[in-house]
């Protein structure tokens, strides 16, 4: 059977755990865990649906569980259910304050324990796949601006912690406007598509992330890139959108549509915040739509 989700249960009594994950194993994919330690373990390398949690472990470590998993980048958007044998209203506030999104008192009826999981994982279902649109960019359907922001703050602060490498790439149509002008706005658009489908398919592998940066440029992310490697990806997004082959009788360089990039990439100086980049980027950008080659890169 194909379980729908996946649930990790955090409660420190053997019996409760056994009594949550026969009550739920039917439905879903169950993993228990009976400290708040193991839980984080599993966290930190499991994707997780839904939580029950038990708030009274080892001195209000449960509390403690729910703050960080509602305080982690990682885990704050997964719905976390108290079950608890606590009946003090000051503990539900406080659980639902921390940011849980349900509290059930023992003993429970399991009825009750499968619809409240139901109706929490119907609701992250929905809110999930709202996250998801409101990531995509409407024209090409690969992530926008916002999506770029979020994963480039995550890449950026784990590259901080670890001291690896962080590249970046901004990536422009050489005068794309000229094309617009010359063929007009749909077959502009149809260009744009185009060109982030073959963006998007050759930095996958390469391991990295693509977005549409605004109107006319794109911008990709990439980790523990050596300076070779990132010369071999930029070789092959050029390669890749000169095989489009899309006719640019506007353009005085070339018959088809062609590329700049500008890059950074982030070794020893990583700046004071992710978006330090987007200005190191579009200096250098300017730079590459000069050069031959068309791309120049800033290492720090």
């Amino acid at each position: 059977m194909n379980k729908s989700a996946q649930i990790l249960v955090v409660d420190d009594d053997p019996l409760n755990r056994l009594v949550l994950e026969n009550t739920l194993n039917d439905d879903y994919d169950i993993v228990v865990c009976g400290s708040c330690e193991e839980a984080q373990s599993v966290l930190s390398k499991k994707n997780v649906d839904l939580i029950l949690l038990d708030i009274l472990m080892g001195n209000g470590s449960g509390f403690e569980l729910l703050e960080k998993c509602k305080t982690c980048i990682h885990s704050y958007n997964i719905p976390i259910i108290i079950v608890s044998q606590s009946h003090s209203f000051q503990d539900e506030a406080k659980a639902l304050e921390l940011g849980a999104v349900d509290y059930v008192t023992k003993p429970y009826s399991p009825a009750i324990i499968k619809a409240r999981v139901k109706i929490h994982l119907t609701i992250k279902k929905k809110n999930d796949l709202l996250g998801r649109l409101a990531n995509i960019d409407g024209l090409t359907e690969i992530p926008n601006r916002r999506a770029l922001e979020e994963n480039l703050s995550v890449l950026w602060q784990q590259a901080v912690q670890s001291q690896q490498a962080l590249a970046f790439l901004l990536i422009s149509i050489d005068y794309f406007k000229s094309y617009n002008d010359k063929h007009g706005y749909a077959q502009g658009d149809g260009c744009l598509v185009k060109v982030a489908n073959q963006l998007e398919h050759t930095v996958n592998e390469f391991g990295g992330f693509v977005a549409r940066f605004d109107g006319v440029r794109f911008a990709v992310v990439l980790t523990k890139q050596s300076e070779p490697q990132l010369m071999q990806c930029t070789s092959a997004l050029h390669l890749a959108v000169e095989q489009l082959e899309i006719p640019h009788q506007a353009s005085p360089i070339s018959a088809f549509i062609s590329l700049s990039i500008g890059g950074v990439l982030l070794k020893d100086h990583f700046g004071d915040k992710p978006s330090d980049v987007y200005e190191l980027a579009d200096s250098a950008l300017l730079k590459a739509g000069q050069v031959q080659s068309k791309f120049e890169l800033v290492v720090r």
